[in-house]
């Protein structure tokens, strides 16, 4: 939750902000087409010349935007020039070799990449750290590349305004129940579109790859490195199938495009073709930052810890968080249950039940109005209803700000009511060891000697929540076997 970024919302209890919420646990597993387009990288031959520099353009400001949505530019000088490195090798092997392109490190955990028309590329720490070799971010990197020589925004943008037509027509022509009709084809039209280009741009990242000399399966390991971590948050948030694609989901599922990816990649040989240049990529990334950026609140298991804003709070047991610009938001129970944490300035002059009863809450109940202190602060509790939907609601005054936890159930029961009030009761200015604990994470090396295997490097990861599990995910290690002498990914302070 980044200082002063936070947004006041009207009707944040409205129906539609409720099922919002419920549906969290399924978006927080999808991060764009960046979420499902990553591949691989490797090292760059030497004596290469640099592809043309971008300038400038019409759509500076799309990417000005993306940029601060993520977070902004994360600036760590020898990744970068390993990338830049990586991208002169693609750009050269690809129909258009002129195409000028460069590509941005955003400062977000999510695993994510993308591209513009233009030709700018974005990946993430995320998708840095998740990548085990120059192959794999090679991969993600000429997927986004395929996008641009391939044209698929402009594409799409015109299906989508072709299908527009088509729906407003039918509003005027047809009866409203067919034109639902209409409008809901148009939408999985879209969606089958767009999965057509993903497989599209896979098929040709792969040849790129492999005609720049790296291995053309990386894109089927780093794809499979993608599932297991959606199964691995789905697993921690208590949702059964990470793997099912929503009907209109616009990618396709994981294991289809492991699928086609390998069968593109045999067509160059058998596995072990190609470079993979694992050890120059890791030293790029060595020191990275890994996880959220504690300048916006840092995610401690279930606490949340903003050191520059000096408070913490713990979300209840079996709550998994995510941290944005907006707001702290947790889902638990396969998304039954939701909560959004998040802050407005103190308005002057307006008592905490005044700016609780002034509007921003839909369907609030006036009976269930109570004030009290937490921790010493001032505090006002409430319950509201929006369809199906309950909610207990909480505003704390601290330092000139109020903050909002708003916990979203169907049913409240005592008990459950219980866990959201110790919640809420858990906001308290931040500790001395809180404050250290919420320094940065980063990615580091640690060489596996001759005892050493999974178990006894993952006890060197600072990391609370299934640190084995993660050091296998961030490894891609499918077994506890350690190659002796060989670098591995640890997270650390």
């Amino acid at each position: 939750m980044a200082e002063r970024k936070r947004k006041r919302t009207r009707g944040l209890f409205a129906p539609r902000m409720a099922s919002a919420l419920a549906r969290l646990a399924v978006l927080t597993l999808l991060a764009g087409c960046a979420t499902l387009e990553q591949q691989g990288m490797t090292p760059p031959p030497p004596q290469t010349a640099a592809p043309k520099a971008l300038r400038d353009t019409p759509q500076d400001a799309e990417r000005k935007r993306l940029i601060a949505l993520y977070g902004g530019e994360y600036q760590w000088p020898r990744a970068q020039t390993y990338l830049d490195q990586v991208l002169v090798r693609l750009a050269t092997a690809s129909d258009t070799p002129t195409q000028p392109y460069r590509v941005t490190i955003l400062n977000s955990a999510v695993v994510n990449a993308f591209a513009l028309p233009s030709g700018d590329l974005f990946v993430t720490r995320g998708m840095l750290a998740l990548a085990n070799d120059t192959s794999e971010v090679a991969a993600v990197m000429a997927h986004e590349i395929a996008h641009v020589t391939a044209r698929h925004a402009f594409l799409r943008a015109e299906k989508e305004k072709t299908e527009a037509v088509i729906a407003q027509a039918s509003q005027i022509i047809e009866s409203r129940q067919k034109s639902d009709e209409i409008e809901a084809a148009a939408a999985r039209t879209i969606a089958s579109y767009s999965r057509q280009q993903e497989f599209e741009a896979d098929r040709v990242g792969i040849d790129v790859i492999a005609r720049g000399g790296y291995d053309p399966f990386a894109a089927s390991r780093f794809l499979t490195a993608l599932g297991r971590s959606s199964e691995m948050r789905a697993e921690l948030i208590g949702q059964a199938d990470s793997s099912r694609p929503d009907i209109l989901a616009t990618h396709p599922s994981t294991p289809e495009r492991v699928a086609v990816a390998l069968q593109v990649a045999r067509q160059f040989g058998a596995p072990g073709v190609g470079d993979r240049a694992r050890q120059p990529y890791l030293d790029a990334i060595d020191g990275v930052m890994f996880g959220d950026d504690p300048t916006d609140g840092a995610i401690r298991g279930r606490a949340f810890i903003h050191p520059r804003l000096g408070f913490a709070f713990e979300a209840p047991e079996g709550y998994v968080l995510q941290n944005s610009a907006q707001a702290v938001l947790g889902v638990a129970s396969g998304g039954a249950e939701a909560l959004r944490f998040d802050s407005v300035r103190a308005p002057a002059g307006k008592s905490l039940k005044a700016y609780l009863t002034s509007g921003w809450i839909d369907g609030l109940l006036a009976s269930s109005i109570r004030e009290d202190k937490v921790n010493g602060l001032p505090a006002v509790y409430a319950d509201a209803r929006a369809g199906e939907w309950n909610f207990r609601v909480a505003a704390i005054a601290f330092n000139g700000d109020i903050y909002r936890m708003i916990f979203a159930v169907k049913a409240m029961t005592p008990e459950t009511s219980k866990r959201f009030d110790e919640s809420i009761a858990s906001f308290h200015p931040i500790t001395p060891d809180e404050q250290k604990l919420a320094q940065p994470l980063h990615l580091r090396l640690a060489v596996a000697g001759l005892g050493d295997n999974a178990t006894t490097l993952a006890a060197k990861m600072a990391l609370i929540d299934r640190p084995l599990q993660q050091f296998e995910l961030l490894n891609g290690l499918d077994s506890d076997q350690l190659k002796p002498g060989e670098s591995y990914k640890i997270v650390a302070y």
